[in-house]
């Protein structure tokens, strides 16, 4: 099984991934006027639930945790690195974007600020998820020279893979972290559960 994997050529997945959405070959720098608002429509009573929450004087933030990149990411790369130690050795243990996984759970974890209005908290959220997404797309340039020359990728399909990449989770954390769900990694997920 390792010899597949050694055999394996990030130009194999590279089409595939572009293919699966034309803006993947676009920086998706700003979210979609369209969508923020259809977002922000069906958001706003949990994001004033989350609020609420926040408010009362009988709650209290939890301590952080965090679960690396949710929805499986950091154990399934755990995984794999254990499985396969060239996949290890070429990529870490760890996912290598790991760490803005980690920054955008510590504002996950408090969610919106004291005193916010649900707009503000629904602002809030989307910014941090454009943070996350910038910082993932900051980690492939960081490791560009080195996929380039293992992969043999130019430097326009590192960045382009790496902003389908930042793009799948923006798009992943912005339907899956809507406040006021019991979902473990919803905006707010350090205070209780939401009446």
């Amino acid at each position: 099984m390792g010899s597949v994997l050694a055999s394996f050529r990030w130009t194999t997945l590279l089409p595939l991934v572009l293919s699966a959405s034309p803006a993947f070959g676009q920086a998706a720098a700003t979210p979609n006027p369209s969508i923020d608002a259809i977002e922000r429509q069906l958001e706003t009573g949990r994001h004033e639930r989350l609020i609420r929450r926040i408010a009362d004087d009988r709650t209290a933030l939890t301590d952080f945790l965090t679960d690396g990149c949710s929805g499986g990411l950091s154990i399934g790369w755990e995984y794999l690195a254990g499985r396969f130690p060239e996949f290890a050795a070429r990529h870490g243990e760890r996912p290598p974007w790991e760490h803005c996984c980690v920054a955008h759970d510590r504002k996950y974890h408090a969610g919106a600020a004291h005193g916010a209005s649900a707009s503000e908290s629904f602002d809030q959220r989307q910014a941090a998820d454009l943070q996350l997404m910038s910082c993932v797309v900051a980690s492939g340039v960081q490791r560009a020279s080195g996929l380039q020359r293992t992969y043999r990728l130019t430097e326009d399909q590192v960045a382009v893979l790496y902003k389908a990449i930042a793009e799948l989770m923006y798009r992943a954390v912005r339907l899956g972290g809507v406040p006021c769900t019991a979902q473990p990694w919803r905006w707010g997920y350090g205070w209780p559960m939401c009446p």
